[in-house]
C-alpha cells in the first residue's frame, strides 16, 4: 500500500497514516487503503483489537489541500475518487463526491473490533475528526488538534457533527468547531476529547498494553456485541431499546463456549480458554446494521 501501513502481531493490528514527508496528510489513495485495511482487520478473526496512529512527527495533518487554492474542485473532479462516490446531480456543474472521511468513519463506526487512536502529533481536519469513532484516544505531549473548518471556508466533514458532542459536551464542541483554533493535549484532556496524554515514547507502549488487554482478557464475541450495543444506543431513544439488545444478547451469550468456560473459569481460579470468533459467531442483537449506502437520488443542492 502507498499511504497507510498494517501489520499484525499478537493478535493485535496496527494501522498506521503512511506518508510522514506530507505530514500524512488525506488523500483519495489515503481514503481508498483505509477501508480496505478496516474489512481486512474486520475479516481476520486473529485480530482482537486495532491501534491506529501516525508515522513520523505527525497524526494526520488533515485534507491535502497542498495543491491549489481550488483543492475541492480537484477533488470534486479527481480521476482518483474511488468508485461510485463521485455524481452528477441536477444544479451542480461540478460532480458531487461523497465525503471520504465520512465513508471512512462509517466503516470504522461499523467494525467488531475495539480501536484504539495513539494520536502521536498534530491531528488537524481530518486529523482530529477520524478519531472521533475510535473507543479510545490517548495522545502525545506532541499532539496538536483542531477542527480547524471554519477557518478554511467549509465545514466539519468525517460525521463530526455527529460524533463530536457525544464525545465532549456539546459548548466544548461548538466553541472548538465556531473558533476552528488548534489546541494541545493538555485541553484535549481536560475537556475529555482524549484518555490520557503520555510523553512520546510512553505512547505507542500504552497503547498496546490496553489493546493487550483486551486481546488477552477478553471474549472476542462479547466484545464486538458490546462495541455494537454501546455506540448505537446513544441514538435510542429510550431505555427499552438496550433492554431488548440485552435480553437477546444474554440469553445467545449466555449458554454460548465461551460463556461456559468463562463461568467454568472463574469457579475453578483459572485464565477461561474463549473459542467463540469473530465475525463467524457474532449474533444480530440489534436487528439493525446502518446501511451506509448512499443514494444520490435524494441529493438536493440549492442553488
Amino acid at each position: 500500500m502507498e499511504h497507510i501501513a498494517l501489520t499484525v502481531e499478537d493478535r493485535v493490528a496496527t494501522v498506521r497514516f503512511n506518508r510522514p514527508d506530507a505530514l500524512n496528510a488525506f488523500t483519495d489513495t489515503m481514503e481508498t487503503e483505509l477501508l480496505e485495511v478496516l474489512d481486512a482487520v474486520d475479516a481476520d478473526p486473529e485480530v482482537r483489537a486495532v491501534v491506529l496512529t501516525g508515522e513520523g512527527r505527525a497524526f494526520c495533518a488533515g485534507m491535502d489541500l497542498s495543491a491549489s487554492s481550488d483543492a475541492f474542485t480537484e477533488w470534486r473532479t479527481s480521476d482518483t475518487a474511488p468508485p461510485g462516490t463521485a455524481f452528477d446531480v441536477p444544479g451542480q456543474d461540478l460532480p458531487v463526491r461523497r465525503d471520504g472521511g465520512g465513508r471512512v468513519v462509517l466503516r470504522m463506526f461499523d467494525l467488531d473490533k475495539p480501536i484504539i487512536a495513539a494520536v502521536n502529533g498534530p491531528a488537524v481536519g481530518v486529523g482530529s475528526t477520524i478519531t472521533l469513532p475510535c473507543d479510545v484516544r490517548l495522545a502525545s505531549t506532541t499532539a496538536r488538534f483542531g477542527f480547524v473548518f471554519n477557518r478554511r471556508g467549509f465545514v466539519p466533514e468525517s460525521c463530526s457533527t455527529w460524533f463530536l458532542p457525544r464525545v465532549v459536551p456539546m459548548q466544548t464542541a461548538l466553541e472548538w468547531v465556531y473558533t476552528g483554533r488548534v489546541f494541545g493535549a493538555d485541553e484535549a484532556l481536560q475537556k475529555g476529547l482524549v484518555r490520557d496524554v503520555y510523553e512520546p515514547d510512553d505512547l505507542l507502549p500504552a497503547a498496546y498494553a490496553l489493546a493487550r488487554e483486551i486481546a488477552d482478557s477478553t471474549a472476542a464475541v462479547s466484545t464486538a456485541l458490546a462495541r455494537r450495543m454501546m455506540w448505537r444506543m446513544l441514538g435510542a431513544e429510550h431505555p427499552v431499546v438496550a433492554h431488548e439488545a440485552e435480553t437477546l444478547g444474554i440469553n445467545l451469550r449466555g449458554v454460548s463456549a465461551d460463556a461456559r468456560d468463562g463461568i467454568a473459569a472463574f469457579l475453578e481460579k483459572r485464565d477461561p480458554v474463549f473459542t467463540d470468533r469473530v465475525p463467524d459467531d457474532v449474533p444480530d442483537v440489534l436487528h439493525f446494521r446502518p446501511d451506509p449506502t448512499f443514494d444520490p437520488e435524494h441529493l438536493e443542492i440549492p442553488r
